[in-house]
């Protein structure tokens, strides 16, 4: 199609189901857009059947896309992350003109969207590495979408990128992120606190079949009632929904068929690996990337229980025999709310670290704000946790927000009667632990870090300060100790 026909306002390339989805949703909202697809009959299968009549062109070819979009050129990379990416990339970029965008939709590592961004933009084009959250529904229906690249493209895009966001009480939930690859940083680190979330529930359910041998329908009512409280979110909702669900074939809960196996797709690791770089500790986050990988050696563990022991059955009996159910459920509700919180603190105190680091000026009540809707983590908490970045943008903590420190002091003792439980009956709560020692380190004036000073000094002349006088010092160890 010539530039004289070129009518479509927007260009969609992978059209597996985020991509089709992400499709629908911009043509719903009144965009006229043109997709492609490698495999034009995956393109052809799209328009015959979903977008049946529907106001979107198809690509035969990567030129014939091309030539149909408006200029400047929008295009959105729905495509795998990695080396697929930059095999598109280098293809349009053969095709376009100065000032025309490049938007990668997909879950990318930040470095390689940093990597991306000076490439194009040295070429004169504009890279926009754009997050989104809220899986295969969001993308259709609204997810919330966090792009980061230059703000004059950002300012292009914004007016569609409103249109198909999800909306909340407080705006659209989309925001010009920060520059290079600040937008997929923070589609990274939403990732790492939804491991956490997903693992300290997980772990709050095995308690409550383990210790109160609730089933599963009796927990989907216990988080259907929390979801109308402090606890409301996304993944307390469709918690209730799984333990609910019955298996049409056998009449069973679901969830009770289901492997003990769960996969991660690199997000979760990665923020662990960049929060080590950073020197900005997640401990929580860390804890749920162990406990997938822990979860994926199955056949190993099956092989250990035979041999390793925990808490023998008279043990369990005599500590679970006479819990008050209900004293113990407000525990786990109020101990989950404060992991909860912990989690978010270090996920926030990681951007914020990011966004000194990399020179990004990232605002945290804007992605407070932003992750109130659409996205996997959206909840009840983020008002207080938006709030408090509002507030004071310099808060270094969100342990420390005036409006949460009753709420978090309050609940730090539910979180160790629920982890003292567990561990009583040999049940593996490592997100609550990490959650609570994350809270606890961070609120002691004086950890033990004098003698790991110490010993660092014995055996490799390390340095140490002291607390009564200023400079720096070494200790010949060996021979200010006396020999017996």
């Amino acid at each position: 199609m010539s530039d004289g026909q070129a009518s479509r306002h927007v260009g969609v390339i992978g059209l597996a189901v985020m991509g089709e989805n992400l499709a629908l949703n911009i043509e719903r909202n009144g965009f006229p857009i043109a997709v492609f697809n490698r495999t034009y009959e995956r393109t052809d299968a799209f328009i015959q059947n979903k977008a049946q009549g529907l106001n979107i062109a198809p690509g035969q070819t990567i030129q014939e896309f091309v030539g149909s979009l408006e200029r400047p050129r929008r295009i959105i990379i729905m495509v795998k992350a990695g080396a697929p990416v930059d095999a598109v990339i280098a293809e349009l970029t053969a095709l376009l003109d100065k000032g025309d965008m490049i938007i990668d939709g997909g879950n990318s590592f930040f470095l390689d969207s940093e990597r991306r961004s000076k490439e194009i933009e040295a070429k004169g084009l504009r890279f926009v590495g754009m997050g989104i959250s809220g899986g295969e529904e969001g993308a259709l229906w609204g997810p919330s979408l966090m792009p980061g690249g230059p703000k004059e493209a950002y300012d292009i895009l914004e007016p569609m990128l409103i249109a198909i966001s999800a909306k909340t009480d407080a705006g659209p939930c989309v925001t010009h992120i920060g520059p290079g690859g600040a937008g997929h940083y923070v589609k990274m680190v939403h990732n790492g606190i939804e491991y956490g979330d997903m693992q300290l529930i997980a772990e709050t359910y095995d308690i409550m079949r383990r210790a109160l041998k609730l089933t599963a329908p009796e927990m989907a009512d216990i988080f259907s009632k929390w979801n109308e409280g402090p606890l409301a979110s996304y993944l307390i909702e469709i918690t209730a929904e799984v333990l609910a669900f019955d298996d049409p074939d056998t009449g069973m809960p679901l969830v009770d068929l289901i492997l003990d196996t769960a996969e991660q797709k690199g997000t979760g690791r990665w923020t662990s690996q960049n929060a080590l770089e950073l020197a900005s500790p997640i401990p929580t986050i860390d804890a749920a990337v162990f406990a997938r990988t822990m979860s994926s050696m199955k056949a190993k563990r099956v092989t250990a229980s035979e041999v390793l022991h925990g808490p023998d059955d008279e043990t369990i009996a005599r500590v679970t025999e006479n819990l008050d159910r209900d004293g113990i459920l407000a525990e786990l509700e109020s101990g989950l709310l404060f992991a909860k919180i912990s989690s978010y603190a270090q996920g926030m105190a990681l951007l914020r670290a990011a966004s000194q680091t990399y020179d990004w000026n990232l605002n945290l009540a804007e992605i407070a704000r932003i992750w109130k809707g659409g996205c996997i983590i959206r909840a009840k908490l983020l008002d207080p946790i938006r709030h408090a970045f509002g507030e004071n943008p310099e808060l270094e903590n969100l342990l420390l927000a005036p409006d949460l420190i009753d709420r978090v002091n309050a609940g730090a003792g539910a979180c160790r009667h629920v982890v003292s439980l567990a561990r009583a009956i040999g049940v593996p709560v490592p997100a609550h632990s990490a959650s609570l020692d994350y809270f606890d380190s961070y609120r002691t004036a004086n950890l033990p870090a004098n003698l790991t000073q110490g010993q660092r000094d014995y055996f490799g002349a390390h340095t140490y300060r002291r607390i009564d006088r200023e400079g720096i010092f070494h200790t010949e160890w060996a021979a200010a100790v006396p020999t017996t």
